[in-house]
């Protein structure tokens, strides 16, 4: 093995935990629909494994379940809302908080949420 790839090798290991560790725990949720109203409720994130996690959202009477993984600074979740798939993506910020953005299939436009951790 050339000594490049001993180095790529090492640099990819160093990331691995990062990939794996998911912000678990409960956030408060502050959001805009598409159309632009706002929403509130909470959000808890669960390890299911070294790189996944379950997210659950409860926004007044409605809850959707999704599945997520970090990778560095990213946070990426998958769910169904309403019948439809949707996908959302934050950005995991200094203090904890994801930042992010969502969509549901067909619709045009995005939302916008931010995940607070509640201490």
């Amino acid at each position: 093995m050339s000594l490049h790839a001993i180095a790529r090798a090492a640099a990819v290991a160093a990331l691995l935990p990062l990939a794996a560790a998911a912000q678990e725990g409960r956030y408060r949720v502050e959001g805009t629909n598409l159309d632009g109203t706002p929403y509130s409720g909470e959000a808890e994130i669960t390890l299911t494994s070294d790189t996944t996690c379950a997210i659950r959202w409860t926004t007044g009477p409605t809850s959707s379940d999704g599945i997520c993984m970090r990778y560095s600074n990213a946070f990426a979740a998958a769910y169904i809302l309403d019948g439809e798939p949707g996908l959302a993506i934050y950005l995991l910020l200094n203090d904890g908080s994801l930042e992010g953005y969502w969509t549901v299939s067909g619709a045009s436009g995005n939302g916008t949420e931010m995940l607070t951790p509640l201490k």
